[in-house]
């Protein structure tokens, strides 16, 4: 395949995507589509393009599984870490990209084997409805942006909750979308949040939504700011802390799948 389209599949926690360094293609919905599908395809919950940038060390444009473009990825822009660095297309160890919610600032952590795991300051979070009524039965939920919208319901068990069923509807209450997170608080320092993702649906983690559940907590008082807050989703586990500003840093894992190569 000589005029193939390389690209690296990578997770954060399962959440997964397509990486492809270089510019966002004319036909980038179907595309995503195509390689998204989990059975016809290569199966993804989205396509992460990388460039270079004149406003950060590098830039990276996010497309979900459905085509439709998202600001900011809290799981994607660690793996964009490792990417970089793991690839050799930079040697610094604290970067800068840029995104449609801004610039954001990576530190990895490297070992003899490449880059383990990144922290990133995710700027502020801005908490926008306190007491936002949800479809009936689902009581009121925060809408709050970290770059990109979400609506966190605190409930009393997260098991088991039809994510397929409340997600769109919670999705749908704010216009444009938001992500909806459900949250059950374990302990001051301890949350479980499952999560469905606008223009991906079910997705097993989901790193903006994970420092929203966290500003949320602390803005109800359930954790305390300036603390490491553990956030564990379907894949695995992050760590969000809070400042007394609002601005949160997210850490975690990245991990590289595979490479492979597809028609265009």
């Amino acid at each position: 395949m000589p005029n193939g389209m390389k690209f690296t599949k990578m997770q954060g926690l399962g959440n997964d995507y397509l990486y492809i360094y270089g510019p966002v293609p004319e036909n980038v919905r179907p595309l995503c589509l195509r390689l998204c599908d989990r059975h016809f395809g290569v199966g993804a919950d989205g396509l992460i393009f990388i460039d270079r940038s004149r406003a950060a060390d590098f830039a990276m444009r996010i497309f979900n599984a459905d085509g439709s473009e998202a600001l900011m990825c809290g799981n994607g822009i660690r793996c964009v870490g490792k990417y970089l660095y793991d690839k050799g297309l930079t040697r610094k160890r604290s970067l800068t990209i840029a995104t449609l919610s801004g610039v954001r600032s990576l530190e990895l952590q490297v070992t003899d084997d490449g880059v383990k795991s990144v922290t990133v300051d995710m700027g502020k979070a801005v908490l926008l409805q306190r007491e936002l009524p949800l479809p009936a039965g689902l009581g009121k939920g925060m809408e709050i942006s970290v770059g990109n919208p979400h609506v966190v319901s605190f409930v009393e068990l997260v098991e088991g909750i039809p994510l397929s069923l409340w997600g769109p509807a919670v999705e749908k209450i704010v216009p444009g979308g938001a992500n909806a997170e459900f949250v059950q608080v374990l302990s001051a320092a301890r949350l479980r949040m499952r999560v469905w993702e606008r223009g991906s649906g079910v997705t097993l983690a989901c790193g903006t939504g994970a420092c929203a559940a966290a500003f949320a907590a602390v803005k109800r008082g359930y954790c305390p700011a300036e603390q490491p807050i553990q956030v564990r989703l379907d894949g695995g586990s992050l760590l969000v802390t809070v400042g007394a500003a609002g601005d949160v840093s997210l850490e975690g894992p990245a991990v590289t799948v595979f490479e492979g190569e597809v028609d265009p």
